[in-house]
């Protein structure tokens, strides 16, 4: 590649902020002083020299001159198309600046050297692919802005140099590339420069054209879907004209309903925060069916909806007693929480620190006690709503809390869902099967509980799906449970417990004679004029056909009973009305099934043998008579040691032990033959084996039945005993008094042992059944033994006393 160069002295032409390349003509106003100045200088040199004349074109960025600048021709003075003075000039070829010098006119006089490079003929490969290129991105650049003529015009120029000044004519090339190019004096180099600046500038094109299509296509179809959307509402409109409904009843105006609704100001935020988010959202987007739901339910529930509590104190008690028999402690507590709330309305103390008088309380009882049906009345009672939420089985902690909004078919939690089923903020909720709830890999639904119970917290509870606080202070929470033991330690330190131990012989009369007998009449079609139940049959259904702590089994005897009864009738085979007595059940229902030991013959009995004796536990059924038998092994056959049966825990074993121990250390005093166990194997078994059982209190009851078994002594078939034995001896409180000893009021059992440290428990349990049964509180087991076993006889059998 040869280059030329020529020294030559120019007036400076300065272009402020353009750049001028080879070849290209511009026309420039000569009402710009420095432009004015160039041209006539350039005139007045040319007077004396042939030619046109010539000025230097530099570019002007920020004050700052160009190393390089374009030769450039006057071709033509005269007016622009606007009316002002202007010239065209013509750009002939690349000039290096050099030095300042002096000249005629106002202009600054420059001296510079032509530079002018030239490229071999052929041209290389590579060059020839480089015009090719170049010419191929120009024209679809051009065909784009629709300027065909120029085409041709590109296509026609074979000269590198000048192809590459061509792009000169680019508007979208800043200043700074255009005075890369001018300084570029490679015409190679320049090209590949320029060829680059076009393609980037082609690959930007393409990629906002991408982005505007993108963005017309959205705007077409929404448009589209609106207009589709306006249709279908006036279709709508019509079809409802048509069927007589007015205009807007199903209006899905979110945002006026939300303004409309009386709802919590921090509630109606969040709320309004969503209708912006569903008024942006497209009617396609999953997450406006979400924000759709999520409204429904908030508008939904009875944010500011509450009952009026009852302050007529005697009117709820007397509704508690006509609707439950018994019961004293929970109606009690009723009573005296509805006493409260009315002091504290009457001296305007509704709501302290946020929080409103709710209740929680906890109902522990056995089955079929009344503690669901409680709820009811409970609500009847105080003139609120009443709801039930079931937790029998409930493993997950959503459903309690609530599931997150970005799942699938989220929900709120129950608690949610119970106040929107009762339609008020202050419901009586019922916790029904507390005990029940389980656990396992999603969560433990029993720790979720603990917020909602716990009166110091629950007056911001916030479920997971919602995400906005709810008010729970005002709820009455009546939490039912059977065995206490299964409900978690800090969940019931939250809520006050009463226990529900059963109801007493007298009581299950009046229960059966009150509700069940004329609910059961109903269910049968029978009027209460046509049967007739006599109260020695209830008595005597409640006492020998079931043996519960509750009344489900008895509802279901007398039911029993209705449809035999119902049935004979439409047989032919009895007439209505009919009276039942005690003496007609065995006829219709067959044999009883519970008949007290003391009233089997004699030599029946189970304690007709050495070696057993009664004790009373506690199940989750409620109390319980428990029967313990011991027996030694033949020396010669059998091996020494203990041998437990019975399916017992660690502590009722332990509590065997003991009670071994026991009696071989002080065999001596108590005047046993405790010999025979150093030798023999003793084995105690507690009968209906497939039941657990644990706990101490059965020590006493082993300590009799080994005591009988070695001395020979029959334990009385009257005497019931509970208690936990000591290795010295001492008879150490125990648990469930009330429930052992309405078990043994069932059982006809008329004496009961106890700890002396369990008398004060003799205070909760009813007169009457205390009036039944003779109560020993002792301190010693040696007292026990003296009570319970029979006197000793010489040589002849143990004569054993009858219950009265």
């Amino acid at each position: 590649m040869a280059s030329t160069s020529t020294p030559l002295t120019l007036p400076v032409l300065p272009l402020d902020d353009e750049v001028v390349l080879p070849g290209m003509v511009v026309p420039l106003d000569l009402n710009d002083a420095d432009v004015r100045a160039a041209v006539e200088a350039a005139q007045a040199a040319a007077r004396s020299e042939p030619g046109k004349p010539r000025v230097l074109l530099v570019p002007r960025i920020d004050g700052t001159y160009a190393s390089t600048g374009v030769l450039g021709t006057v071709e033509q003075v005269g007016r622009l198309a606007d009316g002002d003075p202007g010239a065209l000039i013509r750009g002939r070829g690349r000039v290096q600046i050099g030095a300042g010098t002096t000249g005629p006119g106002a202009a600054l006089w420059v001296e510079g050297t032509t530079v002018d490079q030239t490229v071999p003929d052929p041209l290389p490969g590579h060059v020839a692919e480089l015009v090719k290129e170049y010419k191929a991105l120009a024209t679809a650049w051009l065909r784009k802005r629709g300027a065909w003529q120029i085409v041709d015009r590109v296509q026609a120029i074979d000269d590198v140099s000048a192809l590459a000044d061509n792009s000169g004519y680019s508007p979208f090339l800043t200043t700074e590339q255009k005075v890369e190019l001018l300084e570029t004096a490679d015409p190679i180099a320049r090209l590949k420069l320029a060829t680059q600046q076009l393609r980037d500038h082609l690959a930007e094109q393409d990629v906002a054209e991408t982005i505007a299509k993108d963005v017309q296509e959205g705007v077409d179809k929404q448009q589209r879907e609106f207009l589709l959307r306006r249709q279908l509402e006036a279709v709508r409109k019509e079809l409802r004209e048509l069927n007589g409904e007015k205009d807007g009843e199903e209006s899905d105006d979110y945002r006026a309903r939300v303004e409309a609704a009386d709802l919590p100001e921090k509630v109606r935020e969040a709320a309004l925060k969503e209708v912006d988010k569903l008024e942006r959202s497209s009617d396609q987007s999953p997450e406006g069916s979400w924000i759709r739901t999520w409204l429904d339910t908030v508008l939904e529930l009875p944010w500011n909806e509450r009952t009026e509590d009852e302050y007529d104190i005697q009117g709820a008690k007397a509704v508690l007693d006509a609707e439950h028999a018994g019961l004293e402690d929970v109606k009690e507590r009723i009573t005296e929480y509805l006493a409260v709330r009315k002091r504290r309305s009457d001296r305007g103390l509704g709501v302290i620190g946020g929080r409103r008088g709710g209740a929680v309380l906890a109902l522990v009882g056995p089955p079929g006690v009344g503690k669901t049906s409680l709820g009811e009345s409970v609500a009847h009672a105080m003139g609120r709503k009443f709801v039930r939420v079931a937790l029998g089985g409930v493993r997950d902690e959503a459903e309690i809390r609530g599931h997150r909004r970005t799942y699938v078919g989220a929900l709120p939690g129950r608690i949610v869902r119970a106040l929107k089923e009762a339609g008020s903020m202050n419901p009586v909720v019922l916790l029904d099967e507390i005990d029940k709830v389980g656990s396992d890999f999603r969560g433990d639904p029993a720790a979720a509980l603990l917020e909602v119970l716990d009166p110091a917290q629950n007056h911001t509870f916030r479920d997971h799906y919602l995400e906005v606080e709810l008010d729970l202070s005002d709820v009455v929470f009546l939490a039912t449970a059977n065995v206490l033991e299964a409900i978690p330690e800090a969940l019931l330190d939250r809520m006050e417990l009463v226990r529900l131990d059963g109801y007493t012989e007298d009581e299950k009369v009046v229960i059966a004679r009150d509700h069940l007998l004329p609910r059961q009449l109903e269910r049968a079609g029978i009027d209460k004029d046509e049967v007739t139940l006599e109260e020695s049959a209830l008595r005597k259904l409640a006492g020998e056909y079931t043996r519960e702590a509750g009344v489900r089994t008895l509802e279901r005897s007398i039911a029993r009973l209705l449809r035999k009864v119902a049935a004979q009738h439409e047989l032919g085979e009895r007439e209505l009305p009919f009276t039942i007595g005690a003496d007609d059940l065995r006829a219709l229902i067959g044999r009883p099934h519970h008949v007290p030991e003391s009233a089997q013959d004699p030599a029946e009995r189970r304690t007709a043998v050495p070696g057993v004796a009664t004790g009373l536990a506690v199940t989750g059924a409620g109390g319980d008579v428990l029967y313990v038998e011991a027996s030694l092994a033949d020396p010669e056959t059998g091996a020494a040691g203990l041998t437990l049966t019975g399916q017992l825990g660690d502590v009722m074993k332990e509590s065997a032990q003991i009670a071994l121990s026991f009696l071989r250390s002080h065999g001596a005093e108590l005047e046993l033959p405790v010999a025979d166990l150093k030798d023999r194997g003793v084995h105690i078994h507690f009968p209906a084996g497939a039941v657990p059982k644990d706990g101490p209190s059965a020590g006493v009851t082993m300590t009799t039945a080994l005591a009988s078994l070695l001395s020979g002594r029959l334990v009385r078939t009257d005497v019931a005993m509970t208690g936990e034995v000591s290795l010295t001896g001492r008879v150490l409180p125990i648990g469930g008094v009330k429930q052992k000893l309405l078990a043994a009021h069932r059982a006809g059992v008329t004496t009961v042992i106890i700890p002396k440290r369990n008398e004060a428990d003799l205070d909760d349990v009813p007169a009457e059944v205390l009036d039944k049964l003779d109560v020993h509180a002792v301190t010693d087991v040696r007292q026990v033994l003296e009570l319970a076993l029979s006197p000793a006889t010489n040589g002849a059998a143990p004569e054993v006393p009858v219950a009265a």
